[in-house]
């Protein structure tokens, strides 16, 4: 009896931890968070999303509801969903309280405890479209992204803040060495905008690296004239040997040897534009099946 209750004293002066002495939340580094402390870019991020499509909001990661206030400012129908508990008591209980204006705004906030990467939106909003925001956790920002083209069906826009270099990454152009299969998954479906930078000193505890804010809204046509399936595989081999040729990247496929000899595989793959692989992929497809 002693061992339990002597854990679960533990586990009280843990959670006791993670708060300081005016009884606010804790940023943890183990679940990367660094909390926005400058009211003005969370108004600013708050408003990069148009919300011509929907009124559902998702907010990843909201902490200690800096961005939460001010999105619940726009008569949204709100989900913030976060890992850290610490945040979850505070945004169920301290947040109303400390935040009165933004609560009698016309909002609607659902707080849920839950990691993003592996909760079921399906049911969210009765399946309705929602926007994303959020101050990323830096770690599983990439993942993120990669979730969200998943049901990006349902997602019409999409804003938040990242490592400066990940939102670079995301928003590069062919030609740049930092374009990759982020940048060609991503605006193959959505318009990207790289809005603006983030000095560490914003943040609390600030954060070794530069953030960026990005804005994604998706393309009025956004299923692509090919197999989907098979896009994310070319535009994900080709990079995955960025330093090649196509010819050589994607020696995997059952690609026929007159086709193999088109002068679009002597070009290494930072070297195409969206369109260009989605061509490719669509002279694959037709490759492949006159070779069946």
């Amino acid at each position: 009896m002693s061992k339990k209750k002597g854990k679960k004293n533990q586990h009280q002066e843990r959670r006791n931890d993670h708060r300081n002495a005016s009884g606010q939340v804790k940023a943890k580094k183990h679940l990367g968070q660094h909390f926005l402390k400058d009211e003005a870019i969370a108004q600013a991020i708050a408003g990069t999303l148009s919300l011509s499509g929907t009124k559902n909001v998702i907010e990843i990661g909201p902490g200690m509801g800096v961005l939460t206030k001010y999105l619940l400012l726009r008569k949204v129908n709100l989900v913030a969903m976060d890992l850290d508990a610490e945040s979850i008591i505070y945004l169920n209980h301290s947040f109303a309280m400390d935040h009165v204006a933004a609560m009698q705004g016309g909002s609607v906030l659902e707080v849920i405890e839950a990691d993003f990467l592996n909760y079921d939106l399906t049911p969210l909003f009765s399946g309705e479209p929602f926007a994303i925001t959020g101050n990323f956790p830096y770690n599983i920002s990439s993942q993120i992204v990669f979730k969200m083209l998943e049901v990006r069906h349902r997602v019409p826009e999409f804003s938040g803040m990242f490592q400066k270099e990940v939102a670079q990454r995301i928003c590069a152009k062919e030609g740049n060495k930092t374009y990759g299969i982020l940048s060609v998954l991503v605006q193959a479906f959505y318009e990207a905008e790289y809005l603006f930078s983030v000095a560490p000193e914003v943040f609390d505890p600030p954060p070794k690296v530069q953030s960026g804010v990005l804005r994604l809204t998706r393309r009025p046509i956004y299923r692509l004239p090919c197999d989907e399936g098979l896009f994310f595989k070319v535009v994900k081999t080709a990079f995955n040997q960025r330093r090649k040729t196509l010819r050589n990247s994607l020696k995997t496929f059952s690609i026929s040897n007159d086709f193999r000899g088109d002068t679009i595989f002597d070009l290494r793959p930072e070297q195409l534009k969206v369109a260009d692989f989605i061509a490719l992929t669509k002279k694959i497809e037709l490759d492949t099946h006159a070779s069946n």
